[in-house]
């Protein structure tokens, strides 16, 4: 009965998740929205000239968009390996693509001592996966393809591409709004034509309003960005254990890594959210679970350990 039902609970698992993530993304694109509306009212701006602002700051998210996975592999001073130079690990990528009926990412290493992985890329077509010298250290064979597969469940549920259209909102979002505070700074939109538009009271609260939209969007944007990226984990977890029908080996996996002592000393926290497990060391409260880019490592294994 038990072989049964372990099906049952992960896919449970894989749709909750993806129904939370794209609830999640449909907030962050109104958000979006609501901060280009506070903007022009802000800056004072007829209607028609208002939505023109955002052009130049697409073009950046465009530019952002496309350049960004090789700039957190470069960031990461990941090196790509080929079969010649680590053979058991293309082997392990290679066998789970065939399982996943993915085409083979690009693979790379990252010379440190600390056991860590991360996916990265726009699609599965343009995809690479990096992992630690630690991790290939640290982990028996079994551990090593749970690491794998959730790297891999990260690129063909196209978390890949959810995550770096998230940061590159996020980095966009705050972007509007520094440009809107800096132009407020100097005077924009308090011009008498701003103010003679209905009556100075009324005015001014929709001013208000929209400034503090300004000040707090970029703050619920990091929320609502951190909140994406704990389901996005939870999802590639389940993915994982659906691709490997082995939890166990992840959840093992995931205490090692979990539990090493050893700092990666190439994490930031422009690259923290892709790894598998949150690279930077941080005090446990209540403030940094909300801030935080993963979930809690024992509820993750709890959960990994029920599927089995």
């Amino acid at each position: 009965m038990a072989d049964t039902e372990q099906p049952v609970l992960i896919y449970d698992r894989v749709d909750r998740n993806r129904r939370n993530t794209f609830l999640l993304l449909f907030v962050f694109v109104a958000l979006l929205a609501g901060a280009s509306i506070a903007m022009g009212i802000v800056l004072g701006l007829p209607y028609p000239f208002a939505p023109l602002l955002i052009i130049p700051f697409l073009i950046i998210a465009l530019i952002t968009y496309y350049r960004s996975p090789q700039v957190a592999l470069a960031i990461s001073q990941a090196r790509e390996v080929t079969k010649a130079d680590e053979p058991e690990l293309h082997r392990t990528v290679e066998n789970l693509c065939i399982g996943a009926g993915l085409p083979m990412p690009k693979v790379y290493v990252i010379e440190d001592g600390s056991p860590n992985a991360f996916a990265t890329g726009r699609d599965p077509d343009h995809a690479a996966i990096a992992v630690t010298r630690g991790l290939l250290q640290k982990l028996d064979k079994l551990e090593l393809e749970g690491v794998i597969a959730h790297e891999l469940s990260h690129i063909g549920n196209y978390d890949i591409r959810v995550m770096t259209i998230v940061v590159v909102l996020v980095g966009l979002t705050a972007l509007m709004a520094d440009f809107a505070l800096r132009l407020t700074f100097f005077g924009a939109g308090r011009r008498s034509s701003n103010r003679g538009r209905g009556g100075g009271a009324g005015v001014a609260i929709i001013y208000a309003i929209a400034l503090a939209a300004i000040i707090l969007t970029p703050i619920a944007a990091q929320i609502i960005r951190f909140a994406i990226s704990r389901q996005r984990e939870f999802l590639a977890d389940a993915s994982a254990a659906l691709l490997t029908r082995y939890p166990e080996g992840l959840a093992r996996a995931l205490e090692k890594i979990s539990d090493d002592p050893d700092p990666l000393e190439v994490a930031n926290k422009a690259t923290a959210h892709l790894y598998i497990n949150n690279p930077l060391r941080e005090h446990k409260s209540l403030l940094n679970n909300l801030f935080s880019t993963h979930p809690p490592m024992e509820e993750r294994v709890q959960l990994l350990r029920g599927m089995a």
